[in-house]
């Protein structure tokens, strides 16, 4: 099979369990918590790293934001032989208890984007797998977390979630907004793939924060703590699978 043209990866060059991040600097500080690691290819937004955990082998993919780069890593990685994915991010939260830091394991996400429609009609659902979606829930108590696990949404347009999408949303008592999962869960399962995701709050809409808003740093500093917490719980549901 012919070199993916974006991933730059072809059959042979990956393993079959990804964790997918969106930020391509996350896949670095998830490959420092494994116990080696190797740099396979980088191009855009994407950063390929190989690694092993706990004698697991795994790859490390970033996706950028957003689900139409989410797609192009999915389709690209499961032609050269990735069968489960891993979404390990941050949302926002759309509950008022929720705080900067709570993390949440998604039992599936409202298609408030388009990708997936390309591909299906939006009444399918778009849910994880259930094996992945309980490693992670039993990862978080390998490692004594309490996560909240529900439904999220996920969106495409981060600076137009108006104050009605909100209120919809938490009145649905979805947890959570992010912009990866409904793509990722739709297209996995589309394919008979396995597919969960894991992310830390960075922001609460119903309270009004955002990330960024009271810092230079993208995160807040406890979500930036939190994230390594969602990584280590997401390692150890790669090693359950």
């Amino acid at each position: 099979m012919a070199k993916q043209p974006h991933l730059l990866i072809e059959e042979g060059d990956v393993h079959e369990i990804a964790i997918i991040p969106g930020d391509p600097g996350r896949v670095d500080r998830i490959a420092d918590l494994c116990d080696d690691s190797e740099l396979v290819a980088e191009n855009r937004e994407y950063r390929v790293v190989n690694a092993s955990y706990e004698g697991t082998e795994l790859t490390i993919c970033s996706t950028g934001i957003g689900c139409p780069s989410a797609a192009i890593a999915v389709e690209e990685l499961s032609q050269v032989g990735v069968e489960t994915f891993l979404r390990c991010g941050t949302c926002g939260a759309l509950q008022a208890e929720m705080e900067v830091g709570d993390m949440v394991v998604a039992t599936g996400a409202a298609k408030e984007e388009g990708t997936s429609k390309r591909y299906e009609s939006g009444v399918y659902p778009a849910v994880p797998d259930y094996g992945v979606l309980a490693a992670l829930v039993d990862g978080a108590e390998a490692n004594d977390e309490a996560v909240h696990v529900g439904p999220i949404v996920s969106d495409d347009a981060f600076y137009n979630e108006s104050d009605e999408y909100v209120e919809d949303w938490n009145d649905a008592n979805l947890l959570a907004i992010e912009m990866e999962a409904a793509t990722v869960f739709a297209l996995a399962r589309r394919k008979g793939l396995a597919a969960g995701a894991i992310c830390t709050v960075d922001g609460n809409l119903v309270a009004g924060s955002q990330k960024g808003a009271d810092s230079d740093d993208e995160l807040p500093e406890k979500a930036k703590n939190n994230v390594e917490r969602a990584i280590r719980i997401t390692l150890d549901a790669v090693g359950q699978l």
